[in-house]
């Protein structure tokens, strides 16, 4: 069971939304705005947040980048609108993944699965791995990153996606190779989103004095010179 933040403005959906969530074994929670939503991630700590784009008072994107001020937790967009500079956009914001309205409940139920999946840390039983590579340090138990001394906060996606990259460094992995280990076999990730992803995760090394993903051009990504 998780705890799941549901914001819209639309109360109806945030009841269809309740109901399936709940039917699925997690405690929901609800906020009507952007501006509620970020009270909400302060005051409850959801496990995971879903959050539709298009909102008065404060929307979905600049709630999502009030909440990345100093917060991790996974983010799933919703939106009326399927451009894909909205995806792109909401992606590059700190958002885990993005569905389009109309969605189905099921699918929405598998996409925060999924989400949550990759969040949740290495229990006792479960193999726990510290992986590192020149200055780059991960532990996948605490779910969490380091450059030297320095933490570096990372989304569920980014950490999942750099810590395949880290896993064979100097190993060029093509984009679906990246997706399938990162988010499991089968799933479909448009390219756009995952440049989206490596994007930030790229800034994020940047500022700490390394850049050491590559760009393999017509294929994918590799893990380089880590310092």
């Amino acid at each position: 069971m998780a705890r799941v933040l549901v914001v819209d403005d639309d109360p109806h959906l945030r009841e269809v939304l309740r109901y399936a969530l709940a039917r699925d074994g997690h405690e929901v929670a609800e906020a009507q705005d952007g501006q509620a939503a970020v009270l909400a991630v302060a005051a409850r700590a959801p496990d995971l947040v879903v959050l539709d784009i298009v909102m008065p008072a404060m929307d979905g994107l600049t709630a999502c980048r009030e909440i990345r001020k100093n917060n991790a937790v996974p983010i799933v967009f919703l939106s009326s609108r399927d451009e894909e500079l909205d995806r792109v956009l909401g992606l590059e914001m700190g958002g885990d993944d993005y569905l389009a309205k109309p969605f189905s409940t099921r699918e929405l139920c598998a996409r925060v699965k999924a989400v949550l999946r990759r969040a949740r840390p290495a229990t006792p039983e479960a193999p726990r791995e510290t992986l590192s590579h020149g200055r780059l340090r991960m532990d996948t138990g605490e779910h969490r990153c380091w450059v030297e001394s320095q933490e570096i906060v990372l989304t569920v996606t980014e950490f999942s996606l750099l810590r395949v990259l880290i896993s064979r460094p100097g190993r060029a992995f093509t984009r679906d190779e990246l997706t399938d280990r990162a988010y499991g076999d089968g799933y479909h990730l448009a390219e756009r989103t995952l440049d989206s992803h490596v994007r930030r995760i790229r800034a994020k090394l940047r500022e700490t004095g390394i850049d050491p993903i590559e760009t393999v051009h017509g294929l994918g990504y590799r893990l380089g010179d880590a310092g």
